[in-house]
């Protein structure tokens, strides 16, 4: 016997879920009930992972989940479960991993994966979708009844690519590759040599940071080319470039709007190129990696700037 779908999620610790409770989308948690559901009524499962300080996830929610017609078409086709990602961050990590594997991109939340009944594995997965079709996403409803079409008419396609999935991520799990006797090889320079490259392939000199609108800060690749940049300095000429992009970045991010001139803390990104518009969003896996970035572009460079507060930068 099923509970009644308006207090599965309600009975949930999360703030997540509960701000779904009443959706007219009939949301299971993660957990058994659902998963037996699924395998009983051989239909395929709706997953969508998300957490509550998320905006395009109350966009997606406003926009989709609180539509009765969009909840109708969800209900009829799929079994829906909805996962906080700050409380099963394993499950977000299994699949975001699938999503960069389907998609060759990394994903984002709100996470929309689309599993077989039978054994979990993703066969389609995306991020946010529009109610209506634009920026090149399809509306959320079209893409609903295309994937219950595809399922249900190609489903020992969807069984021969869940296998190579599987394998692919059970092989990576196992660390194949190790060399003979069970020890594993040395890796060479190569991937970290590669990885400078394309950084400097996609980073903005004119306004620093990498690629285009909307500009996200990502800390890690600035802390690739501070590691290039102290490593090269050790082993022979410094590679002075790619410590001016990394500090080049630094410093536009300081100045620009989105870093938060009252309240401290840089945003989660920028909707134009040169940092000035932000995505009114500050998270702590964000801040938290940059103010060691400051710090350790302070050490770094002799910029007087990153000593200091980057509420007041120095003037050119």
């Amino acid at each position: 016997m099923h509970q009644p779908a308006a207090h599965r999620l309600k009975a949930e610790t999360s703030p997540y879920l509960q701000q779904h409770a009443e959706n007219p989308v009939e949301w299971f948690p993660w957990g058994e009930e659902a998963l037996q559901h699924a395998r009983e009524q051989d239909r395929p499962i709706l997953l969508s992972i998300g957490y509550s300080a998320c905006h395009w996830c109350h966009v997606m929610a406003h926009e989709s989940f609180e539509d009765p017609a969009t909840a109708a078409v969800m209900n009829r086709l799929f079994v829906n479960i909805k996962v906080d990602r700050e409380e099963r961050p394993d499950l977000d990590k299994i699949y975001q991993s699938a999503h960069q594997l389907l998609n060759q991109r990394g994903g984002g939340w709100p996470l929309t994966v689309f599993l077989a009944p039978d054994d979990l594995t993703p066969f389609f997965a995306g991020t946010y979708f529009p109610a209506q079709a634009r920026h090149g996403l399809p509306a959320f409803v079209d893409l609903l009844t295309a994937v219950d079409k595809f399922f249900g008419e190609r489903r020992e396609d969807v069984r021969a690519q869940n296998l190579r999935l599987r394998d692919y991520l059970q092989s990576v799990a196992r660390g194949q590759g190790s060399g003979q006797g069970g020890a594993k090889p040395v890796p060479d320079a190569a991937p970290l040599t590669e990885a400078r490259r394309q950084l400097g392939l996609s980073f903005d000199a004119e306004d620093g940071g990498f690629g285009s609108a909307p500009k996200f800060p990502h800390p890690t690749h600035i802390e690739r080319l501070l590691r290039h940049w102290a490593a090269s300095r050790s082993e022979g000429p410094a590679d002075d470039e790619a410590l001016q992009m990394a500090t080049q970045t630094l410093q536009a991010m300081a100045a620009g709007g989105i870093f938060d001139q009252l309240g401290g803390g840089f945003c989660r990104y920028s909707v134009d190129a040169g940092w000035s518009i932000p995505h009114f969003e500050k998270m702590l896996y964000d801040n938290g990696p940059l103010l060691a970035l400051y710090a350790e572009a302070a050490c770094a460079s002799d910029n007087a700037d990153f000593r200091g507060s980057p509420r007041r930068p120095r003037s050119g």
